[in-house]
């Protein structure tokens, strides 16, 4: 089964650009984590994904598994960023990309460049907050402020949007639409703010993030929303799927797609089985966990129906990231699907077609890439 998922090319719906230039170690354990800095005296290195790191990623530095940190980035910089952004992306087998380009700290590769070197056509996903705060710092007056934002989403050359909501308001978001008036009112607000602050527009209005949603869904493309495991700034107690359940009852049939999930994918899979138009992946989590990777798969396969799960990497900043995510997700649905015919779950015929949909079919289907 593992030899049948490496020969598959996988559509990684969810990921965004790595890091163009060298890294000293510093920076780069600080990739490795969604903390803003690591603890004084902690090395990631020392984690389920470091190990994970050491494990699979030397030997596409020509070095052997298990290579020592310091042996590894010696290595690493002997090449330089452009080859090894290239080994990586090129050993993750990728068939497409769907890149977030809403977030970039720091220079990072753009979707014609990851696509390249992966070999594989690259899409944009939209960043829907993104769109919002650039339509306010550009001076759009508030009444104009909905028809504008509704423009611009329009008009990207994007496969899919993406919410933050999780990061800003929380999931609990209404399933009513909000009304012009709202808007205008809410951008107002998200103006002065700015305003008086001397700093940048920044969208945490829930109504706001209600109402970009929609834009989304009017312009025909599925909704990513985050979920749950992520940086810092996420307040996990408000970033559990369940709380969206109003608002994605309200936008079926437009496809929601849930991102990353950890520690709430058992209840992503719950939605994903009662809701037709909920879909569902494991990315960011499955190269964090590592070694326990293989039981977070397992557990979202519990009860969301085979044909709704996706495969992302969430990969950002490190090629290596691109490579372990899709290593080791690969290994832990191998696993999971050669369990179920050992078992006598299911035939080697019906896991290998599980194999596919999951691989690159259920996603090139809900973005409309047939």
């Amino acid at each position: 089964m593992l030899e049948y998922l490496e020969s598959l090319p996988l559509l990684d719906h969810h990921c965004h650009g790595v890091f163009g230039e060298d890294l000293d170690r510093t920076s780069f354990e600080e990739a490795l984590t969604e903390a803003e800095t690591p603890a004084p005296g902690v090395s990631l290195f020392d984690s389920q994904i470091g190990f994970a790191l050491r494990r699979w990623c030397p030997p596409v530095l020509d070095l052997d598994a298990h290579a020592e940190s310091g042996e590894y980035l010696a290595r690493r910089a002997e090449l330089g960023a452009a080859e090894v952004n290239r080994r990586f992306l090129d050993a993750a087998g990728l068939d497409a990309l769907c890149v977030d380009t809403g977030y970039t700290p720091a220079t990072l590769l753009d979707p014609p460049d990851l696509g390249r070197l992966a070999g594989a056509a690259a899409h944009e996903i939209v960043r829907l907050e993104s769109v919002a705060e650039q339509v306010a710092a550009d001076g759009v007056e508030a009444a104009r402020f909905a028809g504008e934002v509704r423009a611009r989403i329009g008009a990207r050359d994007a496969v899919g949007a993406k919410s933050i909501a999780a990061y800003r308001a929380g999931l609990e978001l209404s399933g009513v639409r909000p009304s012009e008036a709202e808007v205008a009112g809410a951008a107002g607000q998200l103006m002065l703010a700015a305003e008086s602050s001397g700093a940048p527009p920044r969208v945490g209005d829930e109504i706001l993030h209600r109402f970009l949603v929609w834009c989304a869904v009017d312009a025909g493309l599925p909704v990513q929303f985050h979920v749950g495991y992520g940086d810092v700034d996420a307040d996990l107690r408000r970033g559990d799927p369940l709380l969206l359940i109003e608002l994605l009852r309200a936008m079926a049939p437009a496809p929601a797609m849930l991102l990353h999930n950890y520690p709430f994918h058992r209840h992503a899979g719950y939605l994903a089985q009662v809701l037709p138009n909920v879909y569902v992946d494991a990315g960011l989590a499955t190269h964090n966990l590592g070694h326990r990777s293989p039981a977070l798969i397992a557990e979202l396969l519990e009860l969301a129906p085979f044909g709704k799960v996706l495969y992302s990497s969430d990969a950002f900043g490190l090629a290596e990231l691109y490579h372990l995510g899709a290593l080791l997700f690969r290994r832990g649905l191998a696993g999971f699907l050669a369990g179920g015919v050992e078992d006598g779950a299911w035939t080697s015929r019906d896991a290998e077609r599980v194999a596919g949909l999951i691989a690159s079919g259920n996603a090139r289907r809900v973005y409309g890439l047939e």
